[in-house]
């Protein structure tokens, strides 16, 4: 694996999939037109792109580095996403024995698996090669404004650490920030921090709030091992921490270095840490942001973050990020969250055979499930499982289909569900919470979503003509037609 962000640049330079760009550019709107043609042009375009000549700034620009599935896989050490359900199974559905000896041992064991890739406090790391705590300005950084009426320069990159006021446990989360001031001349540099409602740094700003606590330390890294980049964005159950994930992805621990003016610990191998706090219940109009449905964000109020120290190295990488329309670079972070996820699905809802969160449906819009069907009903049984599933509850469309459809092919499933399904009993149509980002809910966070029965339907839901039989060729003819293909053509 990577010990940062540098190594990872190398390893991609060596495989042919970074293109350095050495022309002058801007980090207004510039880059990003640049970053989004590389995206949706052709395959052998797609590379990730590092910026060494960005005007006003002496750091260069690191952009589109997980926007493949190869480079998403490389990542995280794979060489195909789909194998992080074998890897990842082990750390987050483990199959506890029966009898107390077993039990026992296989206890010991998870022990000594998360004692050997959880993270480690060191003294010092490069990350703080440089260190300011007076006179601070993010003017040094090139901070990309990505889409003409956004609301200003975004943060779109970062892993942001704060910890429950109460528990003292770390959350690492992956939130967009504005500059709201980028500081200099007397001035506090301030950073809205987009914290959704529905996800952990949010939760603590509440707990924050019910126990009277003026404030909420927070540490926003930028950079370092792509795994531990990527990491911030899986939402994973509370008691895991996403270091501990991370590690385990790395096989050897996170190292982390406490900041300077905050209780916290970072990425000691990160490029850049802005250090902080946020005031409980303080709010500043934070947008409009060109978002991965592809609309803007409506301004809206948000936290705000106090930035109380930067550290960097001496020679740091910016690294960035664009969202828009699908498929864009954090399709492929949210496709390898889903190879993730799918093991955690498995062990709730042990007849899933697989899963698809499709670029089209940018995450919480649409999951396409496969599962095989045992009894009336199991179709609906696992869509309101899925629904309370931690985030999953903020999915819009759930469509089930048998085992033997390929969920990953969209053709296939389209044809299985229009031919599948009747509209007046096949479908459930319900209330409950949806994205922030959803703005074709009425309310705010609350509105309607569907699931969709798409499975071959039993007599005992109802279904009385006896289901057709699906054609199929005489395996012999099939066997004797590859036996003689070549003779036909001659």
């Amino acid at each position: 694996m990577f010990n940062n962000l540098g190594d990872y640049l190398k390893f991609l330079e060596k495989k042919g999939q970074l293109v350095r760009i050495k022309a002058p550019v801007s980090a207004e709107l510039e880059i990003t037109e640049i970053a989004d043609r590389v995206v949706e042009g052709p395959e052998e375009q797609n590379k990730a792109l590092l910026f060494e000549n960005v005007r006003g700034y002496d750091i260069p620009v690191a952009i589109n580095l997980f926007g493949t599935e190869e480079r998403m896989a490389w990542a995280l050490g794979v060489d195909r996403l789909d194998e992080l359900n074998e890897r990842l199974s082990v750390l987050l559905v483990p199959d506890m024995p029966k009898s107390l000896p077993d039990k026992l041992k296989k206890g010991i064991e998870l022990l000594s698996l998360a004692r050997s890739v959880g993270p480690k406090i060191v003294g010092s790391g490069p990350v703080q090669e440089v260190v300011r705590t007076k006179d601070l300005s993010l003017d040094e950084f090139p901070i990309l404004k990505c889409w003409p009426e956004d609301g200003g320069k975004y943060i779109t990159l970062p892993t942001v650490i704060t910890k429950d006021p109460v528990t003292g446990r770390r959350n690492v989360g992956m939130y967009r920030l504005q500059v709201h001031s980028s500081g200099g001349d007397g001035k506090e540099p301030l950073l809205g921090m987009h914290w959704q409602i529905h996800k952990g740094g949010a939760e603590h700003e509440r707990t924050a709030l019910d126990e009277g606590i003026e404030k909420i330390p927070v540490a926003v890294s930028l950079g370092g091992d792509p795994a531990i980049i990527w990491s911030g964005s899986a939402p994973l159950p509370q008691d895991i921490d996403e270091f501990m994930l991370a590690g385990w992805l790395r096989g050897k621990p996170v190292d982390l270095v406490p900041c300077v003016t905050q209780p916290l610990e970072v990425p000691a191998n990160a490029e850049i840490v802005i250090e902080g706090y946020v005031k409980p219940g303080e709010k500043m109009v934070e947008g409009p942001f060109g978002d991965h449905t592809g609309f803007y964000t409506p301004p809206e109020p948000y936290p705000v973050m106090h930035v109380t120290a930067i550290t960097h190295r001496k020679n740091p990488i910016y690294p960035t990020t664009i969202v828009g329309i699908p498929p864009m670079e954090d399709y492929w972070m949210g496709k390898a969250t889903e190879r993730l996820f799918l093991p955690l699905m498995k062990m709730f809802l042990p007849e899933i055979v697989d899963v698809n969160m499709p670029a089209e449906g940018v995450f919480h819009n649409l999951v396409i499930v496969s599962i095989r069907k045992r009894f009336p009903g199991h179709a609906r049984k696992v869509i309101n499982g899925l629904w309370g599933l931690g985030l999953m509850m903020l999915t819009k469309a759930i469509v089930v289909v048998d085992h033997d459809v390929d969920v990953q092919d969209l053709s296939q499933v389209a044809f299985t569900v229009l031919g599948n399904v009747d509209w007046a009993r096949d479908v459930v149509i319900e209330e409950g919470p949806v994205d922030a980002l959803d703005h074709a809910s009425y309310t705010q966070n609350f509105g309607g979503k569907i699931g969709v029965d798409a499975t071959r339907k039993l007599p005992g839901e109802g279904y009385r003509r006896g289901w057709p039989k699906r054609i199929e060729m005489d395996p012999r003819i099939k066997k004797l037609v590859s036996e003689r293909w070549e003779e036909y053509w001659k």
